[in-house]
């Protein structure tokens, strides 16, 4: 294990050392004193409701060893008191963070695969990963803690790994360039340029140049691709003579192509083709947009001479983070699919022709807002509407300001889908309650904040 100490900290960070032993070796590190354990070190992150450092005291108390604030005067009374204890000053905690975690990452010198994309990161994150750990001692974001608190909190879990695999989110340009230049991938890869969070974007165009600035923090640009994405394809083209890009697909021609596809909606079967390899592939999870998943995580077993019995097992054991396709079993015999984390267009798209495939009496709905759309909202609403006009869903039931526009668009298309639009939860739940039985499946997809993933909960 490569240990970070409390002078190292003071190195990069440029802090002054209220208290403390310069050589105490910090190892876990928090910023939440409710679930700060004995030894951690706690950094007092200021956001916009809340500045943590305030907390210090609350996180020394509770069993940290190490605090990291600013803008916090400490009395002798009080530095006495905490004496055996470390306090470190210093400009701007988040900055500090940053630097901590850099420094961390740089006494590493092992595979970091850092993915990104408009949907679908987490889902291939947990593939790629567990991939990776059939030959490697590999750390991975636990969820989506993909944002500039996450990300470096994760690097920051480094002991004796070998590898790492990172997620990396956005909402605007400049966002990924930070992640990257901490992270230092040595590969990364893009999963697809969608239409989530174009309303901060602008275009679908400006979310590829947010993405690519995945490829500001590596030495030597490695990339990985969804070649079937439209824009990714294009860009490739491009630029295929410049940088090293890998491709995967199933309709373009790629480096790792599959075909022989059986979907099913508990698991799904393809064959991998690389060159003159086959590899027959088992994905425990249904849909076609499992297999674009499994595909990059071949792209990836590949890139790391990782054999072809470790891929296969790799992604047949892989497990989905929680509030991702997680299907269960309720009390009156239907079937649940909780995919209510987040959602956009083009994951809502493929929601519905995953449930087209379930084998079920009858097909409920349940969705939500997409957000972050702007002026594309309407449209982007209108679109899942038509999509669900030509599915084989036989309830809709919609909560929500712009998702009166699904049901608006469904109605106009397709008469014989039965409709509601609701106020709240409480109502859907009581629908979902009526409405169901035994046979029945129910898909229930919305963006977080519409809180969908309680209405699972109380099922």
């Amino acid at each position: 294990m490569k240990n970070i100490t409390v002078e190292d900290i003071l190195n990069v960070t440029n802090g002054e050392l209220i208290i403390g032993d310069k050589s105490t070796i910090c190892e876990n590190f928090s910023k939440d004193t409710r679930t700060i354990q004995k030894g951690d070190v706690y950094i007092g992150i200021k956001g916009e409701k809340f500045d943590g450092s305030v907390f210090w005291k609350q996180a020394l108390e509770n069993g940290a060893n190490v605090v990291i604030i600013e803008n916090v005067e400490i009395s002798l009374e009080e530095q006495e008191k905490y004496s055996d204890k470390t306090i470190i000053k210093v400009q701007n905690t988040l900055e500090a963070l940053y630097k901590i975690a850099s420094y961390k990452r740089s006494l590493y010198n092992i595979p970091v695969i850092a993915i990104t994309g408009s949907v679908g990161k987490t889902s291939t994150k947990d593939i790629i990963a567990s991939v990776v750990k059939t030959q490697y001692n590999t750390l991975k974001t636990e969820g989506n803690n993909n944002n500039n608190i996450g990300l470096p909190l994760t690097i920051l879990k480094l002991r004796d790994h070998e590898a790492l695999v990172v997620e990396m989110g956005m909402n605007h340009f400049g966002e990924i360039s930070l992640l990257t230049k901490i992270a230092k991938p040595t590969i990364a890869i893009i999963t697809n340029i969608g239409t989530s969070h174009i309303g901060n974007l602008g275009s679908r165009e400006n979310i590829l140049k947010a993405k690519l600035e995945i490829l500001e923090g590596m030495k030597i640009p490695k990339i990985i691709i969804n070649n079937d994405n439209d824009l990714l394809h294009k860009w490739y083209l491009e630029n295929k003579n410049k940088i090293e890009i890998h491709t995967y697909g199933i309709e373009n021609k790629s480096e790792v192509n599959a075909s022989d596809i059986i979907l099913g909606t508990e698991n799904s079967m393809f064959t991998a083709e690389i060159e003159n390899e086959k590899i027959n592939i088992e994905v425990p999870v249904g849909g076609s947009h499992f297999v674009y998943n499994a595909l990059c995580a071949v792209a990836v077993g590949k890139f790391l001479n990782i054999a072809n019995e470790k891929i296969k097992k790799g992604i047949k054991e892989f497990e989905l983070t929680k509030k991702r396709m997680d299907i269960r079993t309720l009390a009156n015999g239907a079937i649940l699919i909780n995919d209510s984390y987040n959602a956009s267009y083009e994951s809502m798209k493929a929601s519905i022709e995953y449930l087209d495939n379930y084998n079920a009496n009858r097909r409920i709905a349940v969705f939500g807002d997409m957000f972050e759309l702007g002026e594309y909202s309407e449209e982007l609403h209108e679109k899942v509407g038509e999509a669900v006009s030509k599915s084989k869903i036989d309830i809709l039931i919609c909560s929500g300001e712009n998702s009166k526009h699904i049901i608006q668009k469904t109605k106009e298309k397709n008469g014989k889908i039965k409709t509601y639009y609701l106020k709240n939860n409480e109502e859907i739940l009581e629908k979902i309650r009526e409405e169901s039985k035994q046979g029945d499946v129910i898909l229930v997809k919305a963006s977080n904040g519409m809180k969908f993933y309680e209405i699972c909960q109380k099922l």
